[in-house]
């Protein structure tokens, strides 16, 4: 869990983290081939984006733990899903596999970081 004082969302280390990453994720999608780029290029960023974008706004609303949770929730499916894109990506032959590796590996670091998040998470 964050060991600082939270008081905003940008105080959290994965909205930090997700927040670098999803800059990642756009600038190499720029490199993907025209159709890509607009194509599996634009669900990668959506889904990039909306990790840090979820934990900001899930913290904005938080009436409840639970409401928190679902956000975080919400932004772990997203993490997950650009693994998927990631794994397609290399099996297209659009990023070299060591650059695969290592941002993959970024991912499910923070997919971790945010499962603790959701189980350790309490509002005051």
């Amino acid at each position: 869990m964050e060991s600082r004082p939270i008081k905003s969302f940008r105080d959290f280390e994965v909205y930090k983290v997700s927040y670098g990453l999803s800059l990642k994720v756009h600038k190499m999608t720029e490199e993907f081939p025209s159709l890509e780029r607009y194509e599996l290029g634009k669900q990668m960023r959506r889904a990039s984006i909306s990790i840090p974008a979820n934990i900001a706004e899930g913290y904005g609303k938080q009436d409840s733990e639970a409401e928190f949770k679902r956000f975080l929730r919400m932004s772990l499916g997203s993490c997950n899903e650009v693994i998927v894109y990631l794994d397609m990506i290399r099996d297209l032959g659009y990023i070299p596999v060591e650059v695969h590796k290592v941002i993959l590996e970024e991912y499910e670091v923070l997919g971790r970081r945010l499962s603790a998040l959701i189980t350790k998470w309490k509002k005051f």
